[in-house]
């Protein structure tokens, strides 16, 4: 079968259980007809030999019926999906990391604008091949974090991005930097943002990224 595009994307765990985080539209988006059967990630199986890996396949559908979960609000859809890992299909010597709720930002209104921020992920599928490593590009959030940018539930980042980088993690660093993961979650990257008014000739692009804020990941998760 013929593989459709790259994405990024990262694991969140509540209680006992293991999902993929990415973003809506890697699942299933209508307008630009991309309707994949499964996705396939790689899983790193040897700690102190990362070139070590295997290839696992999730399906996005059982019996026809989609079984990744997300999410709408007052504003609409939310361009984040989740799907459960089958720990019991899960290679058992996989070795990873996964985020948390304990990894989520207590307070918003803590994270002051032009803070320094990463969005860890994989652009135009490029990677470390050996490894199986994403890449990290430096970004600041462009909006308040305590303000839903027009009303959405994203806030603005400032980073140069590309494509497939849908579904990084939005990420800084923690204040207790002896924790198993040092780093706060605040959001999903989603895509780049544009003004429709835009002068294709004159004007450049804004340069700006849409991150949904990583919150909505709890309800998502939640049995």
């Amino acid at each position: 079968q013929a593989e459709l595009t790259n994405a990024s994307g990262f694991f969140f765990k509540h209680a006992s259980r293991l999902f993929l985080v990415s973003s809506r539209h890697v699942f299933h988006d209508e307008l630009s007809n991309h309707i994949p059967d499964y996705i396939t990630i790689d899983v790193h199986v040897d700690a102190n030999d990362l070139a070590q890996y295997v290839t696992y396949s999730i399906p996005l559908y059982s019996g026809g019926t989609s079984v990744w979960r997300d999410a709408a609000d007052l504003s609409g859809e939310i361009d984040v999906a989740v799907i459960e890992i089958g720990l019991d299909t899960f290679p058992s010597n996989a070795v990873y990391a996964a985020f948390s709720a304990e990894n989520l930002c207590g307070s918003l209104e803590d994270v002051n604008i032009g803070s320094p921020m990463l969005i860890v992920g994989y652009p135009l599928g490029f990677h470390d091949t050996l490894h199986q490593l994403p890449v990290a590009r430096h970004a600041i959030n462009a909006s308040p974090l305590s303000f839903r940018f027009q009303g959405m539930g994203y806030f603005l980042t400032d980073a140069r991005t590309h494509r497939g980088t849908s579904g990084a993690c939005v990420v800084m660093k923690s204040r207790e930097p002896e924790a198993e993961i040092p780093w706060t979650l605040l959001g999903i990257h989603s895509a780049r943002l544009d003004v429709g008014t835009r002068d294709l000739e004159l004007d450049e692009a804004l340069g700006l990224n849409c991150a949904w804020f990583a919150d909505v990941l709890v309800p998502l998760t939640r049995d």
